[in-house]
């Protein structure tokens, strides 16, 4: 019976795509960054700086 509860939880996860569109979203302005960082090498610091500035605060709040 506890098998047949996780497998029920485990579809239910897997269907739930309620937060796809942000993930898909955030996924493609990175994209976009990065591209626009290949064509234009002047930007490319400033975003760099950026993400660097985001995987800090990320960081951060994972270590709290």
């Amino acid at each position: 019976m506890k098998n047949l509860v996780n497998i029920v939880w485990k579809l239910r996860i897997w269907r739930d795509t309620r937060g796809q569109d942000l993930i898909e979203y955030a996924l493609m302005a990175g994209f976009v960054a990065v591209a626009a960082g290949a064509v234009m090498p002047g930007v490319s610091t400033q975003i760099s700086t950026i993400f660097s500035k985001i995987n800090s605060l990320l960081t951060d709040a994972a270590a709290s």
